[in-house]
């Protein structure tokens, strides 16, 4: 037997696998030895663009558009260097918008926790209203026939930047870039458009896929009915550090981020295995498991037909608590039938882009949660609750035989594995 490290929260859980098991981590890469000077270089230097601080002028009003507090993005780094490489343009001519897409607001504190107590202090940040008429712009229609309307504080700004961190996303391929702003920023009819169910179910619609990925389409051609001028990206590490940086043009800069994160989290295995043991990354990524679907779409590109998946997330703020995501899971009784419900052309609802992609997973594996759940809210969602990650994982090995097959992702959707053609 071997030991494991299982991201869990802000902590993680060690635990004992077969030595035969496969371990699917990405390559470490090391933090930047001077992340801030890399940023700056970068905003000085950037792909597709002049320098940041040529592009804007003292009494032009600046957006910085930043990621909400499920995404690991390091704002309380970022947006203080973007405002102190803009030192010419006055801090009331600033504003933070937190791009919810249809997540609840954060508090006051945890935006402190995502930006720094100064920037909270002096600068005006606010959270985004998706489902407020009035805080929304109609910019114009997609060419998939969506009306996309945008936050009304960024496209009234002078100056707009997004920020965020390039990751494999098993809808759009590729986190960060066109991303940010939609579905960070657009109306919960433009999300609810942006995440129909013919969108997620296309084939195309996964992880590491841009060209014909209707869904970062989408997001790109949204995104540049209002073009942030200026994009700031970096990607992590599983210890949440910068391991680089991308600025400027948010399609060009964003795809050279997408490429340096295909070559390093994108990790082939030989064949597909009969049991996966997946994480969400730990906190923020595993703080509900609305998110926590995205370690399991990571664990099922690997695991065979009627295999299983356990996965493992504190899940700390519930399912959550707000949206439908609960309600939807709870309106059919099995998996398959709530993937027919929601293909019927009549069925829409905001979040049931996220029930449809478990519900697609659980047709293909058993899936199998250890979190701080409780086993009927567990049970609503058609998983079956673990209490011991050890014990469930003897049980199955006793199910596929002695020489089931293991993969273990310690660190979840932060890499992406696939099964070598």
């Amino acid at each position: 037997m071997k030991k494991v490290q299982l991201a869990y929260g802000k902590g993680s859980i060690s635990i004992e696998v077969p030595d035969k098991a496969v371990i699917v981590e990405p390559p470490h890469i090391e933090s930047l030895a001077d992340e801030k000077g890399a940023v700056v270089h970068a905003l000085r230097h950037p792909t597709g663009t002049p320098p940041l601080k040529e592009m804007v002028k003292a009494s032009d009003t600046v957006a910085i558009v930043i990621s909400d507090i499920t995404r690991p993005t390091p704002n309380h780094k970022l947006v203080p260097w973007l405002i102190e490489e803009l030192s010419h343009v006055p801090k009331e001519n600033f504003v933070v918008i937190n791009g919810l897409g249809s997540h609840r607001h954060n508090t006051r504190e945890e935006l402190i926790s995502m930006l720094g107590q100064e920037v909270v202090d002096t600068i005006r940040v606010i959270n985004h209203e998706a489902f407020d008429d009035k805080e929304l712009v109609h910019v114009g229609r997609n060419s998939y026939g969506s009306e996309v309307y945008l936050n009304k504080t960024y496209v009234e700004a002078d100056f707009r930047i997004v920020t965020g961190f390039i990751e494999p996303h098993f809808f759009a391929g590729f986190s960060g870039g066109p991303k940010g702003i939609n579905p960070g920023i657009v109306g919960i009819k433009t999300i609810q458009d942006f995440h129909n169910a013919e969108m997620i179910g296309n084939p195309k619609s996964t992880w590491g896929v841009i060209e014909g990925n209707g869904v970062q389409d989408a997001a790109t051609q949204n995104c540049l009915m209002a073009k942030p001028q200026f994009m700031l990206n970096v990607t992590l590490n599983g210890d949440k550090e910068i391991t680089n940086v991308f600025a400027g043009d948010v399609i060009q800069a964003h795809r050279v981020g997408c490429e340096f994160v295909k070559h390093h989290a994108m990790v082939a295995v030989d064949h597909f295995f009969d049991i996966v043991i997946t994480t969400n990354a730990g906190y923020p990524l595993d703080q509900n498991l609305y998110q926590t679907v995205k370690g399991m779409s990571a664990g099922a590109q690997i695991v065979k037909e009627g295999g299983s998946i356990i996965s493992v997330a504190e899940c700390s703020d519930g399912l959550p608590s707000h949206g439908n995501f609960g309600p939807i899971l709870k309106m059919r009784n099995t998996p398959q039938a709530l993937l027919d419900m929601i293909n019927e052309p009549s069925f829409s609802m905001f979040d049931q882009w996220e029930a449809q992609a478990l519900a697609m997973i659980q047709v293909k594996a058993d899936c199998y949660l250890y979190s701080t759940l409780d086993k009927e809210t567990v049970a609503d969602c058609m998983l079956q609750s673990v209490e011991n990650i050890e014990q469930t994982l003897a049980k199955l090995i006793d199910k596929y035989g002695p020489d089931a097959s293991i993969a273990v992702l310690p660190l979840g959707p932060l890499v992406v594995p696939y099964v070598a053609k």
